[in-house]
């Protein structure tokens, strides 16, 4: 009841309404600069901090709104007057300079010295509004850095790319010149040699090439030319190489055996003189034999196909061995002729027995 409203939902006080009627329509008080001070219960010379800790302690105890028994509205508006008063005297009679130094340090924020370093990312000094202009300065510089960046990064990228094109482009533009250049070569020692007639002694001239292999996992036109290659003793290097060396030990092997096969069983004491003499020749052949073998594997273009050395002890007693499976065989002749007739004979008969036994089943 009171009460009365202005606008929507502000409600204010009857007796605070002249006070606030006067601060909206730029009432100025005409009071007496020195009953001001003695209203607020101050002295001339006081300073700001005096007048405010003064006018709190008045406003406390005269305000409408408060729950003492000294609330007095009029009283209350004398005390804001003279507030006014006071604190413009006290501002005009300070220097510009103190004056302005305490309203800032009014407004300053109260909390920890290390906390406005939270926000901002921790850049600019000065005012938080200071430090907002700066901190969105910062943030402009750090984007057209990052756009720099990136554009840079992608012209590198780009020349790097070209580069790698170009680079890729003169190999092979490179090897077709020499793919070129040794099929012209050969076109031409081909020609060349035609004309010398040097084609002439070859076997099938003016006849159609054959069809040497029949595999149809293998190109005919390669094996062909490796075909003709070869007839005309055009081989590799390494191929004639493990051919002689093959050759050379299956010759080794029989002579050895052959050799064996003279002396008599049991050897005499001048017949194993003889047997040590042709082993030692024979481990002297192996050693040269292996030679052969350190050569070609020095040419052959496959680790597969590489040999591994020959043992003179190991061919030996190969050889030892071979003998005696040759004299085994010798001494019974008789046993395996019966066991072949035998099977002959008997053979049809053991067919037949089976056949029966499976359609019976």
């Amino acid at each position: 009841m009171g009460h009365r409203f202005l606008g929507q939902g502000a409600v204010i006080p009857r007796k605070l309404k002249p006070f606030l009627c006067r601060m909206l329509s730029g009432y100025k008080p005409t009071g007496d600069v020195k009953d001001s001070y003695k209203i607020l219960e101050l002295e001339e010379g006081c300073s700001l901090d005096e007048v405010r800790n003064s006018y709190r302690t008045l406003a406390k105890k005269y305000h409408p709104d408060s729950s003492s028994g000294t609330a007095d509205p009029a009283a209350f508006i004398r005390v804001e007057e003279a507030y006014r008063v006071v604190l413009s005297d006290v501002a005009a009679k300070q220097k510009p300079g103190e004056s302005g130094e305490e309203e800032e340090d009014q407004f300053k924020v109260k909390s920890l010295q290390h906390r406005h370093y939270l926000s901002f990312e921790g850049v600019g000094i000065g005012t938080p509004s200071q430090r907002e202009k700066q901190y969105r300065q910062f943030r402009v510089d750090r984007a057209t850095e990052q756009v720099l960046e990136y554009r840079q990064h992608r012209l590198e990228s780009s020349s790097a790319g070209t580069d790698l094109m170009r680079a890729k482009d003169v190999r092979e533009s490179k090897k077709v010149k020499i793919t070129q250049a040794v099929e012209r070569l050969v076109e031409d020692l081909i020609q060349e040699s035609m004309a010398k007639g040097d084609f002439d002694n070859l076997r099938g001239k003016g006849k159609p090439l054959q069809k040497f292999s029949d595999c149809p996992h293998i190109d005919p036109m390669t094996h062909n030319l490796n075909r003709i290659l070869i007839d005309n003793g055009y081989q590799p290097e390494w191929i004639l190489l493990q051919k002689e060396i093959r050759e050379t030990i299956e010759r080794l092997r029989k002579s050895v055996v052959a050799s064996r096969r003279k002396l008599r069983e049991p050897m005499t004491p001048l017949e194993q003189k003889q047997w040590n003499r042709i082993c030692e020749q024979f481990m002297e052949d192996i050693r040269k034999l292996n030679k052969r073998v350190d050569n070609f594997n020095l040419v052959v273009p496959i680790l597969s196909r590489q040999m591994v050395h020959f043992s003179p002890e190991k061919e030996i007693v190969r050889a030892q061995k071979t003998y005696e499976a040759l004299m085994e065989k010798a001494s019974h002749p008789d046993t395996k002729e019966s066991q072949g007739e035998d099977g002959k004979r008997f053979g049809w008969k053991s067919y037949l027995f089976k056949w029966l036994n499976l359609t019976l089943k």
